[in-house]
């Protein structure tokens, strides 16, 4: 037995390097998808195109536009007449927001009243918007304590010293300059060994059947079992081989933290590779062509990407959405990597999600199995 599952090995394996374009294929994008992916996938905004509409034009206005020129999230790009302007710049897409400071701004801050500061966002990417008005508020804060401090210490210096204040002091736990990379990167490199796996199983026995040889194989003295482990091996060694150097640029390119062990991980990305393999042998059992196989990944893989918790977290999903996730084995793979990458935490915390990875990755099997075997008769 142990021979045939060898030759096998070996014919797979010379299949699958025969030429350099397929070693290419086997590791090259998932390299540049990982540096992509790593500087695409971020909720930060860094120079939002903005335009400026000052009818004060005061003191008190340009240090207000000095506040944000200065700031590294906002990109003056446009000094405007008049109001109409900025409906013409933002349907242009030239800019993403626009600031208006009306008439009277400096005299109502001179008499101690609210100056109201109007701000217009394009909201066709809502979460762009949100994060755009956040940074906003924390300048247009920041101005208004500049100001007050100043105009009390002309005013009233000796005040200074006995007036109260709040000060907070945040300290956030695992990811303290709250880069968002470091959230995304973990998440992109779940992603990446999901899609390889997946789609190289299925193509690789789709491509036997398509071109014939599927039976001429089965005709030979090897055994079904022997047959599929002989398929699937291959490529779950090339996935941990995948899932090493992914993680490998995630670590130094991305200079995400690493604090978790690598057995935890290594763990965690053997029972993961089940699952997925066992999907991509499924999906080889229902697909007649590579691209009926093709087709079929992706209905797979994008579900299970954004039922995962990637991008958005799973507790906004609506409740029956929430109770599909489980099912999807990135959901708990997710969990692990951003775990052990941030927080550094072992089996004792992470033992839920290596057991469902494990109860998926042998129930799709072994549904996988017996269905490619009913294939074959």
């Amino acid at each position: 037995m142990l021979r045939r599952i060898r030759h096998m090995l070996i014919k797979e394996f010379i299949q699958v390097f025969r030429d350099k374009r397929s070693r290419f294929l086997m590791f090259g994008p998932p390299m540049i998808q990982m540096l992509v992916f790593g500087y695409a996938a971020t909720l930060e905004i860094h120079h939002a195109s903005t335009a400026i509409l000052d009818l004060d034009n005061t003191q008190e206005s340009r240090e207000l536009i000095a506040h944000f020129t200065d700031s590294p999230y906002f990109d003056v790009r446009a000094r405007l007449a008049n109001r109409r302007e900025i409906g013409e710049l933002i349907d242009r897409g030239e800019v993403v927001l626009a600031l208006q400071i009306r008439t009277g701004f400096a005299e109502k801050l001179r008499k101690g009243e609210a100056a109201p500061l109007q701000v217009i966002v394009d909201s066709a990417n809502s979460n762009t918007a949100l994060v755009a008005l956040g940074y906003v508020n924390q300048v247009a804060a920041r101005f208004a304590g500049d100001y007050q401090a100043d105009r009390l210490q002309r005013l009233m210096p000796q005040a200074m010293t006995v007036i109260p204040s709040v000060e907070l002091e945040g300290r956030p736990w695992f990811n303290p300059d709250l880069e968002s990379r470091w959230f995304f990167v973990p998440g992109v490199i779940g992603n990446l060994i999901m899609i390889m796996v997946v789609v190289l199983t299925a193509f690789a026995v789709v491509r036997e059947r398509e071109i014939g040889t599927l039976e001429q194989i089965m005709v030979m003295p090897i055994r079904r079992v022997e047959f599929i482990l002989g398929k699937t091996v291959p490529f779950f060694l090339i996935g941990l081989l995948d899932a090493a150097l992914i993680s490998a640029v995630g670590t130094l390119w991305f200079q995400v933290p690493f604090r978790g062990r690598i057995a935890v991980l290594a763990l965690g990305t053997v029972l993961f590779l089940l699952g997925a393999l066992g999907v991509g042998l499924f999906i080889s059992t229902i697909s007649a062509t590579q691209q009926q196989a093709m087709v079929s990944g992706f209905f797979f893989i994008m579900p299970a990407i954004i039922f995962s918790g990637f991008g958005t977290p799973i507790s906004s999903m609506p409740p029956w959405l929430q109770k599909l996730t489980y099912l999807d084995p990135l959901r708990y793979f997710q969990v692990v990597l951003r775990s052990l990458y941030l927080k550094g935490v072992g089996l004792d915390v992470l033992w839920p999600q290596m057991a469902a990875m494990a109860g998926f990755g042998v129930v799709m099997l072994a549904v996988s199995i017996i269905r490619f075997q009913k294939s074959l008769d």
